[in-house]
This record gives structure tokens, C-alpha cells and sequence, in this order.
């Protein structure tokens, strides 16, 4: 419920302070403070419930300091709700597109207590007026504005820690909020698709049993709902247009009050944290759900156009787009750059997250018109003492000229692998990438990394994510089928690198079915064996299907929910993941946190390339096209690294055979010392194989389409010498 004011006598003013921006409860009244460098007037508008439609009070903020309006109020509460009219000029030739028939909300706005009420009045212009964009409306859009909540941050965390979970041991899972558990049915119903839903211990078990350490959030910022979306009958699920950078949306809540979203949210990342899992947010900070001159004016439009966008230079009416979005925040505006460090710093110091992966990064470093990787951005995020010490992940590119900037970035960043994702696909589907390509993407592309400082966990690794074909229609189709998105299938990406295995979509052949499922074992073994971060895209280890939609991002239903109901192939699938995991973090020869160098050490090379023959793979190998075959033995004793407390990381020797011909492949598995043997560990052609032992020398039967991996298997009193060693180390870290 709104705290509204209700008072006998006019409202107190008082002069207030120009920071922090937006409205904040100090415990005797509410600071509101509002930059708009343009505006020659600012009214702080007061409502009594998200029903009213208008507001009860209109509070002129007559204080201007530094380009920033302000006032305290000391007789308004938390949860009161509240918008701005913002009053200048209309000129849209020059950028201007002040308008105070509008109630706009609040950039800084830390609950939306209203969601936009989709009416012509949410634009600044006379919708179908000849002059478009350039006409004037001036009807009162408060009855459909959304609005903001004064919210008390209070809230007790008690124990809760930062995880902090290394780089090099990092396993991420992309999920979205409501797609994960809206269908769950161990999980109450009531709390199904929000915050809440994954504090409970279904859906933390299923966490900790896959064996992720970080969940990777799709965005949970406060987005628009989009109108052109609506009329057709569908919505914004994804959630790639946010304009309310500190508020969590407050659909995925289950609370139905701003405040209650806020502390939801807040249990949500308390309890993830007790799990032992990080929490990453995917941010859009590079436009906003405003559009271009033809988009609606919900906020920045209507606080001060000029500085928050970036708009063309010899015609001010039209937005730069970069994004595909309409527009482009105006990364030269300092308080652009403040409003995003200030949303950022706000969610990691008061909501506790511990990371981000920032949506269309390359639009981000666009200064002038060209990336620029030493721009303000990265400057800022490098000297802040709090944002330079959280995860920080790139999706490293943008639909501008030259944006396509994987690679690029400065050290503190990681990025999405695109030419991972891509090689990986080419390789399985049997085409494109040379196994040269193949092997630099699993060491961990230094290639695209080292030369600007940074490690193997600056990449990265997906094969899959939320854009684009989930694993199991990447194997089941080879074109997308967008039909429910009601655009013709004109949307979407066209090229997919996808394999159908012989039918397109849904089929009862059972050959065609167990290649499936054994190509989706291929993708999700390669990835978890290669150098870098992985990242599972959420009911991936379930095999979920958008039966062929890769593009789902308007259907908030069952084509992009998870379905929990298991067949047989389905669990298998989830078990083989399982293991796969548990593998990786067993390994540190797979969690490496530096490349490989290719000679000897300690006897032992940290890597070698194996062709079938079981020699190493000589020039002419490397660069044959019909080369489909590969092996690739990682050294245990090798790893040249050291542990938190100065002490050598050892581990297994690891051998990983990769064989994308369509044909069986005899690999004769490379020499051992005396009375050691190679044990398999797991062969994709089947997943229900037994471990079993094979000496060096054997021919190993590398079915067609399959990975197979091993471990060497020393003698039974070397194997209890290491289980004695490790008994003790684990005591002495309990003694301390």
C-alpha cells in the first residue's frame, strides 16, 4: 500500500541535497533528487495508489544544484509512490522533447509500485498526427505512467558472504527467473516463475546436484512491456529493454507490494549464497525500452533527451542505434556513465550480486562512433574499488559498424566466445572448422586473449544460450521456426550452424533419436573438457526444446519454460551432465589458470595433440581439411601452478579423444610408465558404459560421432600413497 501524505496542511519542502540521486529514506523524510541539465522546471508528483489517476500532491523542487533538482521531504514514508513532470522545450530538430503532460519515472527509481498502462497517451507526440514525432500531445498521460515506490533498504542479512568462487573453477548457468521454475512441480505453485521460487530447496538442489557455481540471471531489471507485443497477444519475456536500472522487475516477484519485491529479491541472492552459488545479472545498459523518435516518453525521453542519448549529429530528432533497439545511451554524458556505476555499485553493495554480464557491451566503449577499449567506461569500472573486484562478463558485440569486438576487451573482463560457440558447432555437425581451430578453442583461445594479459577464463565457453536454438533443436533442426512470434518467421538468426541428424524437429526414428541424444553429449562433453568458463544455458541438461523457436523472446509460455517432466532419454541426459561436472571440478588439469606452453616439464609436456596413430599431429595434420579426429592428453604433473597456499597443484593426467567422422575410428591410446593404464571415464556413443582399464598401445574403438575420455590409472600402492597425501591435506584444512 502507498504511504501517502493525507495531511490538513501543505506539504513541508525543504531544501534537500543534490546526492544521492533518487528518492531516499533517511529515517526522518525522503531526499529527491533529479538530474536534468535542460529542464527549466521539475515538479515531484505524489500519488495515493497505483489506481489513482492523478496525483494527490504536485511539489515544485524549486532547489537546483549542479545541473541535479532536489527537496526532502519529511512527511512523506518508504513504499510512497511517485513520478516527475519535467518542463522545457519540445523541439525535436534540436533533440528536445521536454513534455509536463507527461508523468515520467524516475531513472533511479528502486521499485515500480506501477507498470506501464499501454494508452496513446505514454507519447510525447499525437500518435497518427501527420508530423509524427513532431506534433505535441498535451493530454495527462497519469493515469497510465508508470510509477515509482520509496522503498527501506533495511533488511537483515545475517551470515551472508560473497562466494567468491575463482575464475578458473567457475561453472555458470544462464537461467531465466520465471522460466526455470514455472513449471516445476515439486515447487509450490503460488511461488512457481519469481524470486522466491528459487529459494526453495527444489530448486537448490537441482542447482547443487548439476554441480554450477554461479547462476547467470536474464535480466531482472524493471522492463517495459512492450506495446507492438501486447496487441498481438504476446509479451517481453526475456527482458532485454529495461528502463529502471536499480528496480528488480517486479513480475518475477511473488510479493505483490515494491518493498516486498526488493526484500525477495534480497532472500533470492541470500539464499543462493548459503548454496554456495555466485549471483550474476545480466544488465542492458546500452538503450533503454524508450525507442526512437517514434517510442514512447516513460523516462529519460522526458528528463533530458539531449544528454542521455545519443542522438545524430546533423539531425537531432533521430536516435544513434548501435543496438537494434532504437537508441543508444549516451556514453559521452558523465552522468549517463554515474547512472550506470551508481546502478551497478547499488546492486552489488545493497542487493549483494557478484557479478554482471553486460548485454551489447561493444555499444558501451562506442565514445566517438568506433569501440574504443580504453574508453571512459572501462576506465571507471577498472579504478572503482567495488565494481573492478566482481565478475565481469562482455557480451562482445553490438549491430554497429565494427562491433563485433570478441577478443577485445581489457584485462578484469571476460567475454562470451562466439568463435567457440561456432567452432564447437562446426566441428560436431561435421563441416567448417579445421581441427587446428578446433584445438585453440579448447585450450582456451590465447589466440584471442593472451596478448592482452589475460587467462584462459577470460573466455567464456557456450555452445548454447538464451538467443538461439536450445541444445536439443540445435540437433533437431536445421532451420528455425519463429511461427508463434507472429513476424512470418522473418525474425531470428538465419544461420545456426545446426544439424537436424536426418529429420527436421520431432521424429520416432531410433537411430535418428540416439544420434541426437549422443550429439548433445558431444557439445556438452566438449565444452566441459576445454580451458575457460563454461556456461550451461538453463534446461540444456534437461533437453529442452522451443521446438525449433530461436528466438523466443516474447513467449512467456510453455515453449520457453522448463519442463520437468523426465523421460527416460531426458534423465540420462541430466545424469550425464552431473558427471561431467563433478569430473571438471575433480581436475585441475581442465581448470587451468594459465595457457598451455606445448614442451616438456618435468618430463611431461602440459599438453600434447594426438592424431589416431597415437603421435603427436605433425603440420600436414593440422592443416587438412578431412581431418575430423582428435586427441588431446593433458598432463597432471605439469601444470606449473601453485594452490592458495604456495603449494604445486597436481592432478591427473587427463586423455580426451574426439572423433566428428562419420565413421568408427580406431585411436591407439598413447605409452604410459610401467604398470600404469588408461581408465576411461566416460564414452558419449553410450553414456551407461562401466569405467574399464586399457593399456597403452590398445586401439581404442573411437566410435563415429562420440567423445571419449580418460584418466591414468596408477598402480593400487601409488593410488593409496595419493589417498593418504589427501587424507592428510583435508585434515590439516579442517584443523585450521
Amino acid at each position: 500500500m502507498a504511504q501517502n501524505v493525507n495531511l490538513d496542511y501543505p506539504v513541508r519542502v525543504w531544501p534537500g541535497d543534490p546526492y544521492p540521486l533518487g528518492a531516499t529514506w533517511t529515517g526522518l523524510g525522503v531526499n529527491f533528487a533529479l538530474f536534468s541539465a535542460h529542464a527549466t522546471k521539475v515538479e515531484l508528483c505524489l500519488f495515493d495508489s497505483p489506481d489513482a489517476t492523478l496525483e494527490s500532491e504536485r511539489i515544485a523542487l524549486n532547489e537546483h544544484t549542479d545541473m541535479v533538482w532536489h527537496g526532502f521531504l519529511p512527511d512523506v514514508r518508504p513504499n510512497q509512490l511517485y513520478g516527475y513532470r519535467v518542463y522545457g522545450p519540445y523541439d525535436p530538430a534540436v533533440g528536445q522533447r521536454f513534455n509536463p503532460n507527461k508523468v515520467v519515472m524516475d531513472p533511479y527509481a528502486k521499485s515500480v509500485a506501477r507498470t506501464i498502462r499501454w494508452a496513446d497517451q505514454m507519447f510525447g507526440y499525437r500518435v497518427g498526427d501527420p508530423d509524427a514525432d513532431r506534433s505535441f500531445d498535451d493530454r495527462d498521460n497519469a493515469p497510465y505512467a508508470p510509477l515509482a515506490a520509496v522503498v527501506d533498504p533495511a533488511f537483515t542479512w545475517g551470515e551472508d558472504r560473497p562466494p567468491r568462487t575463482p575464475w578458473h573453477n567457475t561453472v555458470i548457468y544462464e537461467m531465466h527467473v520465471r522460466g526455470f521454475s514455472k513449471l516445476h512441480p515439486s515447487i509450490p505453485e503460488h511461488l512457481r516463475g519469481t524470486y522466491e521460487a528459487l529459494t526453495t530447496e527444489p530448486a537448490l538442489e537441482h542447482l547443487r546436484k548439476l554441480g554450477v557455481t554461479a547462476v547467470e540471471l536474464m535480466p531482472v531489471h524493471h522492463h517495459s512491456r512492450d506495446r507492438h507485443l501486447e496487441e498481438k497477444g504476446l509479451t517481453q519475456y526475456w527482458g532485454y529493454n529495461s528502463f529502471g536500472y536499480f528496480a528488480p522487475e517486479r513480475r518475477l516477484a511473488a510479493s505483490r507490494t515494491p518493498a516486498g519485491a526488493v526484500r525477495e529479491f534480497k532472500r533470492m541472492v541470500r539464499a543462493l549464497h548459503g548454496a554456495g552459488l555466485e549471483v550474476i545479472l545480466d544488465v542492458v545498459y546500452n538503450h533503454t525500452a524508450e525507442g526512437n523518435q517514434m517510442g514512447p516518453t516513460l523516462s529519460l525521453k522526458g528528463i533530458d533527451n539531449v544528454s542521455y542519448y545519443r542522438l545524430v549529429a546533423d539531425d537531432m530528432r533521430y536516435y544513434t542505434d548501435f543496438t537494434g533497439c532504437g537508441n543508444t545511451l549516451n556514453m559521452q554524458c558523465p552522468q549517463v556513465l554515474q547512472l550506470i556505476m551508481d546502478s551497478l555499485r547499488y546492486w552489488v553493495l545493497e542487493m549483494h550480486v557478484d557479478g554482471f554480464r553486460f548485454d551489447l557491451a561493444s555499444a558501451l566503449a562506442r565514445e566517438l562512433y568506433d569501440v574504443d577499449r580504453l574508453g571512459a567506461f572501462f576506465d571507471i569500472i577498472h579504478q572503482d574499488p567495488v565494481l573492478s573486484q566482481v565478475k565481469l562478463i562482455a557480451e562482445p558485440w553490438d549491430l554497429g559498424q565494427g562491433g563485433y569486438q570478441v577478443g577485445n576487451f581489457p584485462v578484469l573482463w571476460t567475454e562470451w566466445n562466439g568463435k567457440y560457440r561456432d567452432s564447437v558447432r562446426q566441428f560436431w555437425r561435421g563441416e567448417g572448422a579445421s581441427v587446428s581451430e578446433l584445438a585453440t578453442r579448447l585450450a582456451g583461445s590465447n589466440d584471442l586473449y593472451a596478448q592482452s594479459g589475460r587467462q584462459p577464463y577470460a573466455s567464456i565457453n557456450f555452445v548454447t544460450a538464451h538467443d538461439g536454438f536450445t541444445l536439443h533443436d540445435l540437433v533437431a533442426y536445421n532451420e528455425k521456426h519463429n511461427e508463434n512470434n507472429r513476424e512470418d518467421n522473418n525474425d531470428g538468426e538465419n544461420n545456426n550452424l545446426s544439424w537436424n541428424c536426418g529429420a527436421e524437429g520431432p521424429t520416432d526414428d531410433p537411430e535418428i533419436r540416439a544420434l541426437r541424444e549422443r550429439q548433445k553429449r558431444n557439445l556438452l562433453a566438449t565444452m566441459l573438457l576445454s580451458q575457460g568458463v563454461p556456461m550451461i544455458s538453463h534446461g540444456d541438461e534437461l533437453g529442452r526444446t522451443q521446438r525449433g523457436n530461436n528466438n523466443a523472446y516474447c513467449q512467456d509460455n510453455e515453449i520457453s519454460w522448463i519442463d520437468w517432466n523426465l523421460d527416460a532419454d531426458r534423465r540420462t541426459l541430466f545424469e550425464f551432465v552431473c558427471k561431467l561436472v563433478r569430473f571438471r571440478r575433480a581436475q585441475p588439469a581442465l581448470r587451468r589458470r594459465k595457457y598451455f606452453h606445448g614442451r616438456s616439464i618435468r618430463g611431461a609436456k602440459d599438453v600434447a595433440w594426438l592424431a589416431p596413430d597415437g603421435r603427436e599431429m605433425d603440420d600436414a595434420a593440422w592443416q587438412a581439411g578431412f581431418v575430423r579426429t582428435l586427441g588431446m592428453q593433458l598432463s597432471g604433473s605439469a601444470i606449473e601452478e601453485v594452490n592458495e597456499r604456495g603449494e604445486p597443484i597436481t592432478g591427473d593426467t587427463l586423455l580426451v579423444l574426439l572423433n566428428g567422422h562419420t565413421d568408427k575410428v580406431p585411436f591407439t591410446l598413447p605409452p604410459l610408465e610401467p604398470e600404469q593404464q588408461w581408465q576411461r571415464v566416460v564414452d558419449t556413443f553410450d553414456p551407461h558404459t562401466a569405467d574399464r582399464t586399457f593399456k597403452a598401445g590398445a586401439r581404442y574403438p573411437l566410435q563415429a560421432r562420440s567423445v571419449a575420455f580418460f584418466k591414468i590409472l596408477s598402480p593400487l600402492r601409488e593410488r593409496r600413497r595419493v589417498s593418504d597425501v589427501e587424507r592428510a591435506a583435508e585434515a590439516s584444512a579442517v584443523e585450521m
